[in-house]
This record gives C-alpha cells, sequence and structure tokens, in this order.
C-alpha cells in the first residue's frame, strides 16, 4: 500500500507550515467510526466529561519534552470539525499541529497521515486517539527508545489472565493453555524510524492489526517497552464509564491539591506552624485474610496478618499524621490488647486519627505513600486508591509504589512495607502536656 499524495488527501487550510527543522512526529489517528460504542458519532468525536477523546488525546502529546509535528487523521467529513478542536487544543503549538482525512482502512488513514509528516522528521509514532490517557512519559519512552536502537518500539503490558487456545470450529473446545510469560498486550503509540516507516507501508501487500505488525512483516525488528494500565483503549460503553470515572478522579485530585496549596500558603501566616511526620507499616501476608490496602480490596489477593484489617498503607499514614502532630503513634492510641480494633478497617484508625488532630488544632496539608513490595499490583488503582485516601483525608494524598529486586522479606514475597510521610500545619499549637 502505498502512502497517499498531497493531491489525495484534505488538509487543514490553517495549518501553519513554518515550524521547520523538527524531528519527531505523532501520527494521531482518529478516523474509527465507532461502532461498538453506537452513540451515532465516530468514537474520537464522543465526549468524555465535557471534552472529546480527541482532544483529552491530543493534551498528552503536546506535552512531549521535544517540540513534534502532530498530525491528526480524522473522516474526510470532519476535517474541519477536527481542526477546530485541534487549534484550541494545542494553542501556542497550532503550527506544529495539522488535520488530514483518513482512508477505507486503518492502514490506509495511517498512510495519509504519514504523507503528511515534514521532511526533516526522522522518528515517527502513530498513536491511537481512543486511548486519551496515555501519559506524555510514554510517547517520551517510545521515541527515546527508536532513537537509540533504530529500530520499532510498541509498549506493552504483562498479560495477568490465565490464557487458553481454543478449537473454534470445533464447539469453543479447550486445545491448550498458553504460557503467559510470552505474552504481551500492545498498546500505543507505537515508533518507528521515519524511512524505513515510510518503506514498510510502501511495500505494504496485506492489511495488518497494527503497524508493528506491518513493520516486522518488512524483516524489521521491533522491542517492548513497558506501558501504563491507565493507557487503555476506548472501545464500549463500560470503558467510557471507566474514563468518566478517571476524569471524575483526577479532577477531585486537582481540588484537593489546589486546597493543599492554599493551606500550605496559610500555614505560613503567623500563629501557624508547618510540621512534618514520618510513618512505617510491615504485615506479612497471609493467605487467609482478605487483602485491604489504601482503603481497597483486591480480590483473589492473600491478605496482610495483623490484629486489624492489616491496611498497611492506612496505618502507614495515621502514624505519619500523629508523627507530625506530635500525638504519639498508632499503637499508643489503637493498641492491639484494645477488643475494639480486632478486625477494624484502615478508615476506623483513620477517621479517629483525624479526630484527634482536629481537637489538637492541626489540619493536613498533604500526604505521600510508597508500597514496597511485590504484590498487590497497585498501577491499575493507584488513582482509585488516591482518590479513595483523599476523601478520608480531605487534602491531597498521592500513592507509589516500588520493589526491591528480590532482595529482603519484600522481595521474597513474605509481606510489604508502607512509609508514609505526613506535612500538617498546627494553628493553635496544643499546650504543652509536661508543663500543664
Amino acid at each position: 500500500m502505498r502512502p497517499s499524495t498531497p493531491d489525495d488527501r484534505t488538509v487543514d487550510s490553517t495549518a501553519a507550515p513554518a515550524v521547520t527543522g523538527v524531528g519527531r512526529a505523532v501520527v494521531v489517528v482518529a478516523a474509527g467510526s465507532g461502532t461498538r460504542l453506537a452513540l451515532g458519532v465516530p468514537k474520537a468525536f464522543v465526549e468524555v466529561a465535557g471534552r472529546t477523546i480527541l482532544e483529552r488525546s491530543l493534551e498528552g502529546v503536546l506535552a512531549c519534552e521535544q517540540p513534534t509535528q502532530v498530525v491528526v487523521v480524522v473522516p474526510a467529513e470532519l476535517v474541519e470539525r477536527a481542526s477546530e478542536l485541534a487549534a484550541a487544543t494545542a494553542g501556542h503549538a497550532a503550527p506544529w499541529v495539522s488535520v488530514v482525512a483518513g482512508g477505507a482502512s486503518r492502514q490506509a488513514s495511517v498512510a495519509a497521515g504519514l504523507a503528511a509528516v515534514r521532511p526533516s522528521v526522522g522518528t515517527v509514532l502513530v498513536h491511537d486517539s481512543a486511548r486519551p490517557f496515555t501519559p506524555t512519559a510514554q510517547f517520551d519512552l517510545v521515541a527515546a527508545t527508536v532513537e537509540a536502537t533504530g529500530g520499532g518500539v510498541v509498549p506493552g503490558l504483562p498479560v495477568s489472565d490465565t490464557i487458553k487456545r481454543v478449537d473454534a470450529a470445533g464447539g469453543g473446545r479447550v486445545v491448550e493453555t498458553v504460557d503467559r510469560a510470552e505474552l504481551v498486550a500492545m498498546q500505543t503509540p507505537q515508533g518507528f524510524p521515519r524511512a524505513a516507516l515510510d518503506a514498510a507501508y510502501a511495500g505494504a501487500t496485506a492489511e495488518h492489526t497494527d503497524d508493528a505488525a506491518l513493520f516486522a512483516a518488512e524483516g524489521h525488528d521491533v522491542v517492548v517497552v513497558p506501558g501504563d494500565p491507565v493507557a487503555f483503549k476506548i472501545t464500549t460503553g463500560w470503558d467510557l464509564a471507566r474514563a468518566e470515572t478517571i476524569v471524575a478522579q483526577r479532577e477531585a485530585g486537582a481540588t484537593a491539591s489546589a486546597t493543599g496549596a492554599a493551606q500550605a500558603a496559610d500555614a505560613r501566616l503567623p500563629g501557624s506552624d508547618l510540621r512534618t511526620g514520618l510513618g512505617v507499616d510491615v504485615h506479612a501476608f497471609d493467605a487467609a485474610q482478605p487483602m485491604r490496602l489504601g482503603l481497597l480490596s483486591f480480590d483473589g489477593e492473600a491478605g496482610l496478618a495483623g490484629h486489624s484489617d492489616g491496611d498497611a498503607v492506612a496505618h502507614a499514614v495515621v502514624d505519619a499524621l500523629l508523627s507530625a502532630a506530635g500525638l504519639g503513634d498508632i499503637g499508643s492510641l489503637f493498641g492491639t490488647a484494645d477488643p475494639r480494633y480486632a478486625g477494624a478497617s484502615g478508615e476506623v484508625f483513620l477517621t479517629a486519627t483525624l479526630e484527634h488532630l482536629t481537637h489538637a488544632s492541626v489540619d493536613v496539608v498533604n500526604v505521600a505513600v510508597q508500597v514496597v513490595g511485590n504484590r498487590p499490583r497497585l498501577a491499575a488503582r493507584r488513582l482509585e486508591m488516591e482518590a479513595r485516601l483523599m476523601e478520608v483525608v480531605g487534602a491531597p494524598v498521592s500513592v507509589s509504589a516500588t520493589t526491591t529486586d528480590g532482595l529482603g522479606f519484600t522481595g521474597r514475597a513474605e509481606g510489604l512495607t508502607a512509609i508514609a510521610t505526613a506535612l500538617v500545619r498546627v494553628v493553635s499549637p496544643p499546650v504543652n502536656r509536661l508543663t500543664a
């Protein structure tokens, strides 16, 4: 399949040609019909919380570390509308963005986008606009890896489900279990050296499901870099609802962050005092217990041993808050000898701790938590965990996770550690208990 020529594509007449010398380009494919969403408009023009999927997808691209040409491919009848959306989203970067009409297939649409890439570009990424939350870091990583290796690059996620090969013609009979360690779920953007990708498209004689398959069919190497669970593809109504939820959580987080910033500014006023605290909690895994972590349940995971529900994240946050406020620690306030806390949830401890802080005239400014362990995997639920913790704490909470590369008890998957830091503001410092 040859790339289309300037004479057989529709180009946004407002696109400015003044920007030259750019070395990277992203072709954003938005020409799909969105049949499975069944909302009567092409998928890229469906709104998620008041903004189209296309606009949200472009935001991640436009935040890339290097100036990047952006070519948006849409149905011919929507070029004008897409040009308006792209220009409004790009703002000052509008000269780097153009819109072209797609073809009858995804492959033809990508070819149309490639034909609009500027001669100076050496690295091309192809991105599906239906993945509107793809992190900017994923674009930067793919592009940098293309330039470092000279080959094709795709982001991917390990397959966590058990995969069965079935005999489709035999009524769905299971033939074998496939080793999922050899499988990766592909995402976008997929990146390539521009000259090699152009040649691969020019020589293509069959339709392929993605650009990496077409590139590999021409004899080129393709490597995988880590993807991100939030870069999921919106295909069904369920996906659209999930996207709405993510936007709502992010907006809640932004509001909480703004509140925290205002509190931090207030803390500089006379009569206020900023203090920090540290909390660490360690729990061993217990297969007989359900997994509760960061106020969330993780079905199918072995839980954490403890007098309560073993929520190490919640307990670490409690200790960090109490430490910052000078109010002791979780053991001194909620001892294991007290039967009232047997099996209690992390929310019980957090709520009680916040009451102690209120009585001591202490406000929470923000909290940060890092989880150290091999499981449960937090990436897919990190935003949900942050939102739930912020709901209870009433201030910004950030959550991160890491492993110890097989070292120590966490590396051996015997348990996990949660480390929390807290910043609080003491408006009216409590009376010194030693002199009162």
